[in-house]
């Protein structure tokens, strides 16, 4: 029970520290990540967010 709660506060400290996707943050730190290394899940994202966002 104490390494489950451990792993969940782990989890809450290391999430509350990552930009909100389709945030200015969020686009800057995916511009600074490999493309190598993106998910399929985060380039569509960045697309919606970062690209298209900035053509309106």
């Amino acid at each position: 029970m104490r390494r489950l709660v451990t792993m969940g506060l782990l989890v809450l400290t290391v999430s509350g520290c990552s930009p909100e996707v389709g945030s200015t943050a969020w686009c800057e730190a995916m511009d600074d990540k490999p493309k190598g290394d993106w998910t399929a899940n985060e380039a569509s994202d960045y697309a919606k967010h970062c690209i298209f966002r900035k053509q309106e």
